[in-house]
């Protein structure tokens, strides 16, 4: 699949007009929010997060399309130190943050919160704390970051990794209530949770172990969790996701510490290399039409902090593909998305802390025109 980037062609091309929305110093993002972070409403509009060293940064656009955006808007959440989105689709984006308070004289006490925003560009509900599932332990520090997703009638299911390397699942229920923490009887987990859900309303769970990857599905939606065979795989800590590439059927992708380099997983098929230098971190994966046909976008930034973009036919991966840099660098994982045009979306922080988007150009194949500061 042919991707170009726009800001490669300058020379050639008289780049688009440029226009700049500046952050300030004390709206500059320090990290970037687990996952997926760059979202589109209900309305249309793409809304994009990330960590601010208070809390939490909102850049949202103005219009469905763009170019403009507002923000960033600041919402004080103090001592984060992870944060992930989940989706509805009713549009609903819920927050899940890991939340560490120190204590004086003891260890932090650490807990899940959660928020949700139920419109593009409107404020964030309260946050409440859905606690840890090892309190009353000295696990309880040693807690991971939540991983969750939303279910089709709205309803939220988030996992997170325990001290112990063991993995317990908390979910809603339709009266509004958080039932019991539940377990799911893993051990020796390592970093690195991948949550999918399926067409069908199934949840796909992938968690990375020691020289393998621990596999749970749900029988039916809202129903229980049945553990799969085990996959024999070596994994680079962090780095899984998931993307459904047919009907409740996931492609994992991860970075294999071997080589270095990015490939694709389908349960009873064979690991697919596609090449690639990813620095620590997923990469992110997007499904887009593309001439026509159904693609498979990916994008990564590499050990330098090139941000690096490729594409394929889905679940043709053995076809090969192509990485071809944007331009622009940066320190944290970038974001994919569709906004309301059906253009694909790259987002991106940059080293100033603010937010960089770069748009399809409308070209043959994969052609992302120079990313523009907002």
């Amino acid at each position: 699949m042919r991707v170009k980037s726009g800001r490669a062609d300058r020379g050639a091309t008289p780049a688009r007009a440029v226009r700049e929305y500046r952050n300030d110093d004390r709206h500059a993002a320090v990290a970037a929010v687990d996952g997926q972070w760059l979202v589109r409403g209900k309305d249309g509009r793409l809304t994009a997060y990330a960590r601010h060293a208070d809390g939490v940064l909102r850049w949202t656009e103005v219009r469905p399309g763009g170019p403009e955006w507002s923000g960033p808007d600041l919402f004080r959440v103090p001592h984060l130190t992870h944060l992930s989105l989940a989706q509805g689709a009713d549009g609903y984006v819920h927050f899940l943050g890991r939340r560490s308070v120190p204590k004086k004289g003891g260890p932090p006490v650490v807990d899940v919160v959660h928020a949700i925003q139920y419109q593009s560009g409107r404020a964030l509900g309260g946050w409440h704390s859905l606690g840890n599932p090892r309190k009353d332990s000295d696990q309880a520090p040693g807690m991971g970051a939540p991983v969750g997703t939303v279910g089709r009638f709205g309803l939220v299911s988030f996992f997170v990794r325990t001290g112990a390397g063991g993995v317990m699942l908390r979910r809603d229920d339709k009266d509004g209530k958080w039932a019991s923490w539940h377990n799911m009887n893993a051990r020796g987990t390592e970093e690195g949770i991948a949550v999918t859900l399926g067409a069908s309303g199934i949840i796909d769970l992938l968690v990375q172990g020691p020289g393998t990857a621990m596999h749970w599905r749900q029988a039916s939606p809202g129903g229980g969790f049945s553990r799969e065979q085990d996959i024999p795989v070596q994994m680079a800590p962090g780095s899984v996701t998931a993307l459904e590439t047919a009907a409740d059927r996931c492609t994992y992708y991860w970075t294999d510490p071997g080589t270095g380099g990015v490939v694709a997983y389908r349960l009873g098929g064979w690991v697919i290399p596609l090449g690639g230098a990813p620095a620590d971190g997923p990469v992110s994966v997007l499904r887009a039409p593309l001439d026509g046909y159904d693609c498979t976008v990916l994008a990564h930034r590499d050990l330098d902090g090139h941000v690096m973009v490729a594409a394929c036919g889905t679940e043709n991966e053995g076809g090969g593909l192509w990485w071809s840099p944007t331009g622009e660098r940066t320190e944290m994982p970038p974001a994919l998305a569709i906004d309301s045009a059906g253009r694909v979306v790259l987002g991106m922080i940059g080293a100033d802390g603010a937010l960089y988007i770069a748009r399809q150009n409308p070209e043959a194949g994969l052609a992302m025109a120079p990313a523009e500061r907002v």
